[in-house]
């Protein structure tokens, strides 16, 4: 293309850009969110609320991650990542300590239910509708400065970043709540105050500045049919399994409550073992992401529907760490896909359409999981192991157009 109205290339030799300050808010934040959804129940009771309420409170942000994601994107293109990213930051540790303190004050001053719902809500949709703008802009960052070849690896090293965040988050929270419910509330709305800090101060300022306005991707463009089907299966599958993980153990497992807490903990603390060691072998990994979906969808398929044949605690663990692991190769790759087939005017818009993919995966996963799981406890498993199966068999085009933007 030699119309100089195009948008520049990224630099190929610009491989000294520090992902560490983006790496870290990202640890944090995850840590913060996942602490949440592991104190949401007892915080739930303690307000005499029912569970579909606290599942409410949860998914709530996933609902937003659906309708933000594409309006942060669009955002990051016309303002800069850098901007979008401390915007979100910032807004993540706002209504994350206002969270922590109406959780406080609710436990001890013990409001109708009604208005404690009300506070859950709003506090947790609050820090999902910020927290909506650190995917979408960090990857479109990655997009920015990293060459196709290389994106599926610092990708990667986003989602182990993630997926420290998973494991450390709910780990630290289950501590400190010997103590009280808003403690860990309290303390981990400094993670991403520090992670605000982080971006703040060692993110480098440069932006790719266009020639030309950012383009705005519309949900069907054809060149991210595969990686938004790839997106929306992944997340789907995991809400899923979260959802019904619990219930599996107690019902399939026989298991007595608290073994069986204990066994769905364990069990998705190894998905975040996996995914981290996962997500570290894609980075020596020189693979296409496309050759990735194919072999990660396909390992996660056969760990998710090998969980319908567990009957011990042991065996439901092994499960879950090989489909993580294979799911911890699918994440980075529809990512790295997706940007690899757009311009470089592209990038914020077509991170927010795979995170609204993303998005509509987290709000459906659990309602299908739930339904499914009234009808056989084992159905579940086996339709997301089907699903992700056919995502690896899913034929290549004729000619995959690979952009370098």
């Amino acid at each position: 293309m030699s119309d100089s109205t195009e948008a520049p290339q990224p630099n190929t030799a610009d491989v000294r850009f520090d992902l560490r300050p983006l790496l870290f808010s990202t640890m944090a934040g995850t840590m913060a969110m996942m602490a949440f959804v592991s104190l949401v129940g007892p915080i739930a009771r303690l307000l005499g609320l029912q569970a579909w309420q606290a599942g409410a409170a949860v998914t709530v942000s996933g609902v937003l991650w659906l309708l933000l994601a594409r309006p942060w994107g669009n955002a990051s293109d016309r303002l800069g990542r850098r901007r979008i990213l401390l915007l979100g930051s910032a807004g993540v540790t706002l209504s994350y300590v206002l969270l922590a303190v109406f959780v406080d004050v609710a436990l001890r001053l013990q409001p109708i239910a009604a208005l404690s719902f009300l506070g859950l809500l709003l506090g947790r949709g609050a820090v999902g509708a910020f927290y909506a703008a650190l995917p979408a802009a960090g990857q479109a960052l990655i997009a920015d400065n990293y060459p196709p070849r290389q994106r599926a690896a610092a990708l990667a090293s986003l989602g182990a970043a993630n997926a420290v965040g998973m494991v450390l988050g709910p780990a630290i929270a289950a501590l400190l709540a010997r103590h009280s419910l808003s403690l860990p509330l309290y303390a981990m709305s400094v993670l991403p105050l520090l992670g605000f800090l982080a971006l703040l101060t060692r993110l480098q300022r440069q932006e790719h500045h266009l020639q030309r306005v950012a383009q705005s991707i519309r949900l069907g463009d054809a060149r991210l049919r595969r990686p938004m089907l790839a997106a929306f299966v992944a997340m789907f599958c995991v809400a899923v399994a979260q959802i019904t993980v619990g219930f599996f153990a107690l019902d399939r497992l026989g298991l007595a409550p608290g073994a069986a807490a204990q066994a769905a903990g364990v069990a998705l603390t190894t998905v975040g073992v996996a995914l981290i060691l996962a997500q570290l072998l894609v980075r020596r990994l020189d693979w296409a992401p496309q050759r990735l979906i194919r072999f990660g969808a396909l390992v996660a398929g056969i760990g998710f529907a090998g969980t319908s044949l567990a009957l011990q605690a042991w065996q439901l663990w092994l499960a879950f760490f090989v489909a993580a692991a294979g799911m911890g190769w699918v994440f980075p790759a529809f990512s790295a896909l997706a940007a690899n087939a757009v311009n470089a005017d592209e990038q914020g818009s077509t991170a927010g359409s795979m995170g609204a993919a993303q998005g509509l995966g987290v709000v459906l996963g659990p309602l299908a999981g739930s339904l499914l799981y009234g009808v056989e406890p084992r159905l579940p498993y086996l339709l997301v192991g089907a699903l992700l199966v056919l995502v690896a068999l899913w034929p290549e085009p004729a000619a995959d157009t690979v952009q370098a933007g």
